[in-house]
C-alpha cells in the first residue's frame, strides 16, 4: 500500500516539463567531481498514485530521458508504481553548462539511484518490492549499481527483488580491435587529459529515423533531449563505460533474478532502411548474449525477434512478444521469489 507522504514531500513534486500527466522531483546531488556543478537528477512518476503491489525505477539510455508512457502503463495496469530517473546532465536534468551525459566513472550515478530508491520506499512503503529496469547504458548502470549496493547496503538492497535489462550495453560494438588492450590504454589516456574531447566519429541517425515520428518512427519525443544522431561521446564518458564493462566480464552478481532482454539481430548502417525497423542498430546482440551470465546466478536471457535496440519502441509484434516475457516473468520468477526467498 501507498505511505502516507507528507505535505512538504507531495510538495517537492512538481508538473513534469514534458508529459502532461506526470510529476517531476528535482534531486540536488553533491559537487560533481567532474566539475560541471551544480547537478542534479530529476525523478519523475505519474500524477496519480493508487495502492500498489510494489514499484518499478526506471533508468535509460545514452542520448535517451524517460518518455515512453506505454512502458509506465504496463507496469501500472500489473499494479506497479512506476518511478523514472533521468540521471545527472541527462534529460530534464542537463542544464546549460552541462557536457550531454558526461561522467568519467558510472559509479557517480549511486547518489542519485540511492536516493530514487529511498523515496520510493517512502511514498510506497518500506515493505514495497522494486523492480529496477535500465536501457542501454542504463542497463550496464544499475547492474553495476546492484551489485555494490548489495555490498555495501544490503538493507537498502533488500527491497530490490529483480532486474529487468533492455538491451544493455555489455561490450564495445564495432571491428573486434576497437576492444584490444591497446586500444583500451589509448581511450584510457586521452580521457586521463582531456576527458571531454569528443570521439571523432560521425554518429549514424538510422535508429533515431526508425523512432520518431517526423522520420519514420511512430514515437514523439524532444528531439533536444534525444538528438535523431544522439550526442557526441567523450572519451572520458567511453572510459568510464569500458571500465564498468570490465568489471561486468569479471563477474559481478546483482542479487536478484534478471531479465535480459534483446534483439535476435543486428544491422548497423548509415542510412535508414527497412532493415533498421527489425534489428538492433546500435549494439552487438552476440555482446549481450555473451555477457549476460555475468549478472549472477538467476539470469533469463530473450532475444525477441525483429526488436529494435530499444525493444519497448519496436515495431508491434516484436514490442507485444517483449511484453509477454516481462509478463511471464514477472509472474513465474518474480512471485516464486517472493514467496521462496534464498
Amino acid at each position: 500500500m501507498l505511505a502516507a507522504v507528507s505535505a512538504s514531500a507531495a510538495a517537492d513534486w512538481q508538473p513534469d516539463r514534458f508529459l502532461e500527466d506526470y510529476r517531476q522531483r528535482v534531486l540536488p546531488l553533491g559537487p560533481d567531481p567532474d566539475g560541471e556543478s551544480p547537478v542534479t537528477a530529476t525523478l519523475v512518476r505519474r500524477a496519480e498514485t493508487s495502492p500498489a503491489r510494489g514499484a518499478v525505477l526506471y533508468v535509460h539510455g545514452f542520448t535517451d530521458y524517460f518518455f515512453h508512457e506505454p512502458l509506465a502503463d504496463f507496469f501500472v495496469d500489473r499494479g506497479y508504481a512506476f518511478y523514472a530517473v533521468d540521471l545527472r546532465k541527462c534529460g530534464r536534468s542537463r542544464e546549460a553548462h552541462h557536457t550531454p551525459h558526461f561522467t568519467t566513472d558510472l559509479a557517480m550515478y549511486d547518489e542519485e539511484l540511492n536516493a530514487s530508491l529511498r523515496i520510493i520506499l517512502e511514498e510506497v512503503g518500506a515493505d514495497c518490492r522494486v523492480v529496477v529496469a535500465g536501457h542501454s547504458t542504463g542497463g550496464l548502470i544499475t547492474a553495476l549499481w546492484l551489485d555494490r549496493l548489495r555490498q555495501r547496503e544490503p538493507d537498502l538492497h533488500a527491497a530490490v527483488d529483480g532486474l529487468l535489462l533492455n538491451s544493455p550495453w555489455f561490450d564495445l560494438q564495432g571491428d573486434a580491435v576497437l576492444r584490444t588492450l591497446p586500444v583500451t590504454l589509448l581511450i584510457k589516456a586521452i580521457a586521463a587529459v582531456a576527458p571531454t574531447r569528443v570521439i571523432p566519429k560521425e554518429l549514424s541517425q538510422a535508429y533515431g529515423e526508425s523512432l520518431h515520428d517526423s522520420a519514420h518512427g511512430e514515437w514523439n519525443y524532444d528531439l533536444s533531449a534525444k538528438p535523431l544522431g544522439g550526442f557526441p561521446v567523450t572519451f572520458g564518458f567511453l572510459d568510464a563505460v569500458r571500465a564498468g564493462q570490465r568489471r561486468l566480464h569479471r563477474g559481478i552478481d546483482v542479487g536478484v533474478p534478471a531479465l535480459v532482454l534483446r534483439s535476435d539481430k543486428t544491422h548497423f548502417a548509415r542510412t535508414y532502411s527497412a532493415s533498421t525497423d527489425h534489428a538492433d542498430a546500435v549494439l552487438d546482440v552476440t555482446h549481450i548474449a555473451r555477457w549476460s551470465g555475468c549478472l549472477g546466478g538467476r539470469v533469463t536471457s530473450v532475444p525477441i525477434p525483429d526488436a529494435r535496440h530499444d525493444v519497448f519502441l519496436s515495431v508491434p509484434h516484436a514490442r507485444e512478444h517483449a511484453y509477454r516475457e516481462v509478463d511471464h516473468w514477472l509472474s513465474a520468477v518474480l512471485s516464486t521469489e517472493s514467496e521462496n526467498p534464498l
